[in-house]
């Protein structure tokens, strides 16, 4: 068992023994989760007794911040590549990375008939504008370029694009009637396993690589008992149930 597995569990067991106050741990938190978090915060601190304090954006712009000494103890990450490089720069406790979520991709719209079931509107020309997230700074906006690509329609929808920093504000596009269809995470959009309004296509995963989000400690939250915490209850099988009925496929740890 390594050092970080021995705190998370140490800081489990004193938690249940009620021998540690609670405390509260800053997640600078992915816009694809926003909706997931607000429940696992609540369950969380239903469980825990801690707080969390969630900070929603862009993967890409968290990073810039992090370099810059932006005080976060976790960052719950929309890919796995971002978490790693932290870990590399000195910036993240070695060893305490690990995937949470996959996502998935889903072309949506707020029209019920907007999008059909196999995506085939992609493939006709362009009516409307299209959102989707900054490739450089969302892994899900780059999953869409790859998606538009290999199809072979990207330089047929580009004149489209309706650009957001987030996938938070490529949703708000498509939600406030700016844009016709969006490229969003399919947690935005579906409910308890289902899509409750709108029209979408789920992306076959084979279009783009795979979306892994990891989730990594922070130095500043080396010695804070609400972020180990945090870190065990995102293993646990009411976090994983809650990530699952948000679409999101979940792997064993």
């Amino acid at each position: 068992m390594s050092h970080l597995h021995r705190a998370i569990a140490f800081t489990a067991t004193l938690l249940a023994a009620g021998l540690l106050q609670a405390g509260q741990v800053r997640v600078a938190v992915a816009a694809n989760m926003a909706i997931p978090m607000q429940r696992i915060a609540v369950e969380f601190e239903r469980a825990t007794g801690h707080e969390l304090i969630p900070a929603l954006g862009s993967t890409g712009r968290f990073y810039s911040q992090l370099r810059g000494g932006a005080p976060f103890e976790v960052l719950l990450a929309a890919d796995d590549e971002i978490p790693a490089r932290l870990e590399r720069e000195g910036l993240a406790v070695p060893g305490s990375r690990f995937t949470y979520a996959v996502g998935r991709l889903v072309l949506w719209s707020l029209d019920p008939h907007g999008v059909d079931p196999q995506g085939n509107v992609l493939k006709q020309l362009p009516r409307g504008r299209l959102a989707i997230a900054d490739p450089r700074l969302s892994p899900y906006g780059a999953a869409a370029i790859k998606t538009l690509g290999g199809l072979g329609v990207l330089a047929a929808w580009q004149p489209a694009f309706l650009q957001g920093e987030s996938v938070s504000q490529a949703f708000q596009f498509v939600a406030s009637g700016n844009a016709s269809y969006g490229f969003l995470a399919l947690s935005q959009v579906m409910r308890d396993g289902r899509i409750p309004r709108g029209s979408g296509w789920i992306v076959p995963s084979q279009y783009h690589p795979p979306l892994n989000q990891d989730v990594v400690l922070l130095n500043g939250g080396r010695s804070s008992a609400a972020a180990l915490a945090f870190l065990d209850y995102l293993k646990s099988e009411p976090a994983r149930a809650t990530l699952r009925g948000f679409g999101y496929e979940v792997v064993k740890h």
